[in-house]
């Protein structure tokens, strides 16, 4: 039974005292009447939550059974209408109207017992945490929970899974990648007891880890980079908040503490950005930005914007459907209106919009870089110095030179035999002794190149006619009406010194290089980055010159046919720009950040170790243990770049309103004023705190009683939703909703253990996600068996692994790891793969399949605009993230296999695939199969498997091979 009532006693003498009242009639009436006679709104004006309503119209009258209309309804089975009381309950009613219809506490609680239609104070969810004992003490706790419930159902667990399936289960689970070839044979041979612990440490440890569970919980914070609704403009700054999210991760950061920051960072720790940009979980729902005139349907509008933001809060923290008693008592869960209006209160002073982050780095963070430089430069610079050894000695020829994307030689180029300049000349700019001379009032610009630049490095070899100018471009790259330009200056800003700069000065700023001493007698090298992310990077004779600024805004990107090189240039053309007076010798253009080992051999030609020579000479181990460490270094160089200055996307608080309990949610009716608060069935609901309370003051005391050890809700709701995406369910199949609405726990006790537990250790999510794979129960076969399915079809007692299903981003990115095109860069600005375009003052985005290496990151830095949609995502059931989506849906459609078999990036995906296979796996057709089905499948091809493949590639080539695997289950589902 969904509700639980005490003990009515049946003696009657009993049903006479008031405080047997509470104990034995109240529960009868709050069970059986309430839901319909109680309030102001009661049917037939009855309320019999009070003793003034009993008495009201005889309903009852005293020590007369036969004169209480009350009794007479019920006698004639005409109360309740749909079931009349059993037997036992007349019993005890009609005891207590003839003993005197004595009254206990005025009015009765209708929420304090659950009823067959709605959840009360008692409810499972609500109860204080306790710790049950596991039934088998030698047992893993999850396993001996479990198979409890087995035996009780006469069901046994399945054999353990194989190796290989079970490395590739987990590496989806933890960091959403498939894993290696290589990582697999070494799991399957390693036959040690604590083999797959050390893989669990492992996989918990990559920073891959962080972007992985961020996606799920970036979900339910119904992330997105736009405002949706009708103009439905970009955010350009909110994708800190992602970032925040994987690195806290990441850092294993305990979870009451990511709570609290999220509610209440830039409050609980106004100095430190981390916090600042924590808040962007409040305001990441849609917005309208287009206000109504009149202020009635502002209020409405205000009203609307604040249930989204209490609902969110809610839910996702607290597994309860908060935001359903916005205009009337909760008709499920023991949630009052005044409970949502006290919640409204604590989050009114919430508003968004773009505020500056206070510059600061922590000390750690610094000290957390170096120590990852370090231990890079421990397994680098050895094998590097080694190479060049073996090159003195004539064992390998010499590293050549990056190749530019575009070069420029003075001497011959953008000139003819005449000596007139190609591409746009003004002013005076003339070829003369082999090199450019711009004399400050010229420069030249190319014709418009057409194959699109993200990432980019600009370097110059340059002198100058005087060290004393201020202002002047060298070299840079923009769109050609001028309007955006990155390049290399001088003296601009900071006299002497090389500068990046573009236009409106929004780059030119110092990167604390040293002021320029010898431009003048000689020519010297000097060269720029600009990273996707916006940071940038000088270089001076081939050295590191300047390192760190981070571009408020980066306006990088350049599509294809849409920019051009210029030469002296600084800004546009027209309007007094400052121009170079010197000579520039040559120049060259990268449609990449080159390395700075890279710059250094452009520029110095320097003995240049490339990176595909120093992974040659690399034993396995220190890949692994490289790749792991540039993630990191990736990873902690974004995090510190996001904290040095810039704005961000999150909560801009403002002086909270009088909140005031609006009847059926009206602006326009007010009740009562209202203070900050919890929910009534929770303890320590009581702020304490006046109407008038700062901002401040109430988001502080609702992040500490949502995220208290007191609070069952909180950690209860978070164990679940950890359960589901290791299970595919979780223990309650509704992870935003653990009430009434949302049913019972398959597993009550293993559910209170692990919240138990999960407060014990600190609420470190990485020791939950351990205790939780570790078990038997995960390891389990995903095999189907007739006579389990036949008593348990949903697996709900889990008496195996219930396959699943890839989403739609995993999906992606193990795409393009397969076929070697993933991009493991961590954090910083993410990638477009829409249009935005404006059409009559709104917004709209249309889809694009883009091109190139900038575009084969992660699916989680996918710049997510609500308007913009994914074709081949949207076929795998990608979320609408204008809504929160605790669970993803999981459905099979004829789309999918056609999206997977002719979406572009799918067939492109497949040609680099086909690429890889013959690299790595040599001439022989045998050896290329078993390495597709290797990386695809996680083992290799089975003898009937191995002559079809032999067959299809005979026939249609290697390239539709592996479209072929891309398009099978065994790559789409993890068993």
């Amino acid at each position: 039974m969904r509700f639980l009532l005490l003990l009515i006693l049946p003696a009657f003498a009993t049903a006479a005292e008031p405080s047997s009242f509470d104990r034995t009639v109240a529960p009868i009436l709050a069970n059986r009447c309430l839901d319909c006679h109680t309030g102001a709104e009661a049917k037939g004006g009855l309320d019999l939550s009070t003793a003034k309503g009993v008495a009201k119209g005889e309903a009852v009258v005293a020590g007369k059974p036969s004169e209480s209309s009350l009794w007479k309804r019920i006698d004639a089975d005409e109360m309740p209408p749909k079931h009349p009381l059993p037997a036992n309950e007349r019993k005890v009613l009609k005891a207590w109207i003839e003993a005197g219809a004595k009254w206990g506490s005025d009015p009765i609680e209708p929420y304090r017992f659950s009823t067959e239609q709605r959840a009360g104070y008692d409810w499972w969810s609500l109860q204080p945490l306790a710790r049950p004992k596991p039934p088998e003490s030698n047992a893993h706790p999850v396993d001996a929970f479990v198979r409890a419930k087995l035996t009780g159902k006469k069901l046994s667990p399945s054999p353990a899974a194989d190796r290989r399936t079970l490395i590739r289960r987990v590496t989806f689970d933890l960091i959403g990648l498939p894993p290696t070839p290589t990582e697999i044979d070494r799991f399957v041979e390693d036959d040690s007891p604590e083999a797959y612990a050390k893989l669990v440490d492992r996989l918990l440890a990559s920073p891959h880890y962080g972007e992985r569970w961020a996606r799920h919980w970036l979900d339910v914070a119904r992330f997105s980079e736009s405002d949706g609704f009708e103009y439905d403009r970009m955010r350009p700054n909110a994708w800190y908040y992602r970032d925040w999210v994987i690195q806290a991760l990441n850092a294993d950061m305990p979870y009451d503490r990511f709570a609290q920051l999220q509610i209440a960072g830039d409050v609980l720790a106004p100095n430190d950005p981390n916090a600042i940009i924590a808040t962007g979980f409040l305001v990441s729902g849609p917005h309208d930005s287009l206000q109504p005139a009149g202020d009635a349907l502002r209020q409405i509008m205000r009203q609307d914007e604040l249930e989204e933001i209490v609902g969110t809060v809610g839910q996702t923290f607290l597994g309860i459907t908060v935001h359903c008693a916005r205009c009337h008592d909760h008709k499920f869960d023991p949630v009052r209106q005044s409970d949502y209006y006290r919640m409204a209160s604590a989050l009114s002073g919430i508003r968004r919009g773009e505020r500056p982050l206070p510059q600061s780095v922590p000390k750690e963070l610094v000290e957390r870089i170096a120590r990852i430089q370090r231990e890079l430069a421990d397994i680098e610079e050895p094998t590097r110095e080694r190479i060049r050894k073996d090159r003195a000695s004539g064992v390998k020829a010499k590293a050549t030179p990056p190749k530019p994307f575009a070069s420029w030689d003075f001497s011959r180029d953008l000139q003819d035999t005449a000596g007139t300049l190609h591409g746009k000349a003004f002013g005076n700019a003339k070829v003369a002794d082999g090199a450019l001379r711009l004399d400050g009032k010229s420069y030249v610009a190319t014709g418009s190149i057409g194959v699109g630049i993200k990432e980019k490095t600009l370097e110059a070899w340059v002198k100058l006619d005087t060290l004393n100018q201020r202002g002047g471009g060298v070299i840079g790259i923009q769109s050609p009406d001028g309007g955006v330009f990155d390049g290399i200056v001088f003296g601009e800003k900071e006299p002497g010194h090389w500068l990046p700069g573009s236009n409106n000065f929004q780059r030119t700023q110092s990167l604390g290089g040293t002021a320029e001493t010898e431009a003048k007698e000689k020519f010297v090298h000097i060269a720029i980055t600009y990273t996707s992310d916006g940071t940038i990077t000088a270089y001076r004779q081939g050295k590191p010159y300047g390192k760190g600024y981070r571009v408020e805004k980066p306006q990088n990107f350049f599509a294809g046919g849409e920019f051009q090189v210029v030469f002296g240039l600084r800004h546009a053309p027209a309007g007094g720009n400052k121009h170079l007076a010197g000579s520039i010798l040559r120049a060259n253009l990268y449609n990449r950040a080159l390395s700075p080992e890279e710059v250094a051999v452009s520029g110095a030609a320097a003995d240049f170790v490339s990176e595909a020579d120093l992974a040659a000479a690399l034993s396995p181990e220190q890949k692994a243990q490289r790749q792991r460490l540039t993630a990191e270094l990736a990873a902690a160089n974004a995090h510190r770049n996001s904290l040095q200055g810039g704005k961000v996307f999150a909560v801009t608080p403002k002086a909270p309103e009088p909140t005031y309990r609006l009847k059926r949610g009206n602006p326009a009716e007010k009740a009562e004023l209202v203070s900050a608060g919890g929910l009534s069935a929770i303890a320590g609901n009581e702020f304490g705190l006046k109407p008038d309370a700062p901002d401040a003051e109430r988001r502080k005391a609702l992040a500490a009683w949502m995220s208290s050890e007191r609070n069952p809700l909180f950690a209860r709701t978070m164990v679940n939703r950890v359960w589901l995406h290791h299970f595919g369910r979780g223990l309650v199949d509704t992870p935003n909703d653990l009430g009434y609405s949302g049913g019972l726990p398959s597993h009550r006790e293993l559910l209170d253990w692990l919240a138990a537990e999960f407060i014990a250790k600190k609420w470190s999510l990485k020791e939950l996600h351990r205790l939780i794979v570790l078990s038997e129960t995960y390891r389990q076969s995903s095999a189907s068996r007739p006579e389990a399915m036949a008593l348990d079809a949903e697996n709900k007692l889990l008496w195996r692994y219930s396959p699943r299903r890839l989403e739609a981003e995993a999906m992606r990115d193990a795409t393009l790891a397969i076929a070697g095109q993933l991009d493991p860069a961590v954090g910083g600005q993410g990638y477009f793969d829409v249009r935005p375009f404006f059409y009559k003052g709104s917004q709209f985005y249309e889809a694009l399949d883009p091109i190139g290496p900038v575009f084969n990151r992660r699916s989680i830095y996918r710049r997510g605009a609500r308007g913009g949609k994914n074709p081949l995502l949207d076929t795998f059931d990608c979320p609408d993230p204008s809504t929160t989506t605790p669970k993803r849906s999981s459905v099979t459609t004829p789309l999918q296999a056609l999206a997977l078999m002719n979406n572009s990036f799918v067939l492109r995906m497949a040609d680099h695939m086909a690429e890889r296979l013959k690299k790595d796996a040599g001439e022989q057709i045998d050896d290329q199969i078993q390495l597709g089905f290797r990386l695809v499948y996680g083992r290799p091809a089975k003898g009937a498997e191995l002559a079809a493949s032999r067959e299809a590639v005979a026939k249609a080539g290697l390239a539709p091979f592996c479209r072929a695997l891309l398009n099978s289950n065994g790559f789409l589902y993890v068993d």
